[in-house]
């Protein structure tokens, strides 16, 4: 399988290129013909259409590590990807998953972004400079002392990013690399992204929300039922019209954290969260929103009893508190997404079929599949029917959206209307601001430990025009 010379000026390509996954008898990739030049291509269609697979084509995990079959013809920066080893194919090409909770080798920021130096034997002194270039071009030079473990999510997939970068790849493809960042995160990558094209190199970028990468895009691809086909940067979803917030009274509130400080039980670290107050109604949806970082995920986890308080006072409903991580797969462990659902309505003594929850979230056809080799969209799905099954008294949902086409974010919003309407109280940290827009009755900030309520409407003002906003100040060097 000798891959064909590419065209002057194509850094990939891909002659009739189809891929099974293993003891799959259709095809994950239909007869993929594409050539990637410098620039910046986004990659885009519905969960489980192949878009992750493509990426993982030009490092050669697909079919290397992953296994199974393939036909057709490769090249990628001037290699075969089908037989040329991995950490060869490292060299020039990097790849920044949609799980980064998966692709850490180190404990520690600095070491996790100078890893791939060090295999290929930098001298000490460039490596650190390469390294500080890397956590600059992403804004996240206070993180270099940071453990992995104290990072929110969105940070992480900075690290990561920054630990693809380092290595000065001639390709770079990101698997949903916006999909839990803030405004400034999200400016940070799509600048990156703008300046490696600019220096000749090709980006390919696989994304659901296009309205933040696909207006920079030079070119958009199409992946759905494995085929690739050409697309337009301009055709995206008209936003959902906003939720008619509620008003809830001054009656008992369903939850409450009354003075409220949170974080790592480590003295020398300042607490995450300080003094919180905050309390909600049941079949009340309360979004929280933030900077990466700032504590959602800590709050979440510490009103779900996850988190010990370090003062203060949490209060919970009777009943059932589901909560869904970040990281959907840490709650997905059986043979089939039909038991994992079946599971908790049999724990929770719920008497609805687990098929009813399954239509609702489009799995129906995947009842039957191991959740763990579903796309990451496709896995959030399986998490969320695992989790709201049941109808549950307390809601928690950090970045709930994460990995999801627009329709699955309808059927998730449908979701927590049907458990709102039940007399669920719902919580979600986002920074999804089109699902804050459509859900939310009332809208929290967090920053520097402290949470201000939000003015209705005053979301939609931290979305993707203001991410436009702030990649031209990072590109053009002003950073006010």
């Amino acid at each position: 399988m000798t891959a064909s010379p590419t065209t002057a000026g194509s850094i990939a390509r891909f002659d009739r290129v189809s891929y099974w996954y293993p003891n799959q008898s259709e095809p994950s990739l239909r007869a993929v013909d594409l050539e990637i030049g410098p620039g910046l291509t986004l990659v885009a269609g519905e969960s489980g259409g192949g878009k992750s697979t493509l990426l993982r084509l030009f490092d050669g995990l697909v079919p290397q590590f992953h296994g199974g079959r393939v036909s057709g013809r490769a090249e990628v920066a001037g290699m075969d990807p089908f037989r040329t080893p991995i950490p060869r194919l490292a060299q020039r090409v990097g790849l920044v998953f949609q799980d980064v909770e998966t692709q850490s080798v180190y404990g520690s920021v600095e070491r996790e972004i100078a890893f791939g130096l060090e295999n290929l034997g930098l001298p000490r002194a460039e490596m650190h400079d390469r390294v500080d270039e890397a956590l600059a071009g992403l804004s996240i030079e206070g993180l270099r002392g940071r453990r992995l473990a104290t990072l929110s999510g969105g940070e992480r997939q900075r690290v990561q990013l920054a630990a693809v970068l380092v290595l000065r790849p001639q390709l770079v493809a990101l698997d949903e690399p916006t999909s839990q960042l803030d405004p400034e995160g999200a400016a940070a990558v799509l600048a990156a992204c703008r300046g490696l094209a600019a220096e000749g190199r090709a980006v390919v970028v696989a994304e659901h929300r296009l309205e933040t990468l696909g207006p920079a895009a030079d070119r958009v691809l199409i992946v759905e039922g494995g085929r690739v086909t050409a697309g337009v940067a301009g055709a995206l979803p008209s936003p959902r019209p906003a939720h008619a917030q509620r008003s809830f009274g001054s009656g008992e509130p369903a939850w409450e954290l009354r003075e409220v400080s949170a974080g790592p039980a480590d003295p020398a670290r300042e607490a995450v969260l300080d003094d919180v107050s905050l309390a909600g109604a049941a079949g009340e949806v309360v979004a929280l929103l933030g900077p990466n970082g700032s504590g959602k995920t800590t709050l979440l986890r510490t009103l779900a009893g996850l988190l010990p308080p370090l003062a203060g006072t949490v209060r919970r409903p009777v009943g059932r508190t589901a909560y869904l991580p970040q990281n959907p797969g840490a709650l997905l462990h059986l043979p089939t997404v039909r038991a994992e659902v079946a599971l908790t309505l049999r724990r929770t003594g719920g008497d609805e079929e687990p098929e009813t929850m399954l239509a609702a979230f489009g799995l129906g056809h995947l009842a039957d599949r191991y959740p763990r080799d579903l796309s990451s969209g496709e896995r959030q799905r399986a998490a969320l029917a695992a989790t709201l099954a049941g109808s549950p008294t307390l809601v928690l949902l950090d970045e709930p959206t994460r990995g999801m086409d627009l329709a699955a974010r309808r059927s998730l919003a449908a979701a927590v209307r049907a458990l709102t309407d039940r007399g669920s109280a719902v919580v979600l940290a986002t920074h999804d601001t089109d699902l804050v827009a459509e859900l939310a009755d009332r809208t929290f900030e967090l920053r520097g430990g402290r949470v201000t309520e939000l003015a209705p409407g005053r979301a939609t003002e931290l979305a993707p025009g203001r991410v436009t906003e702030l990649a031209e100040a990072s590109l053009s060097g002003d950073h006010r």
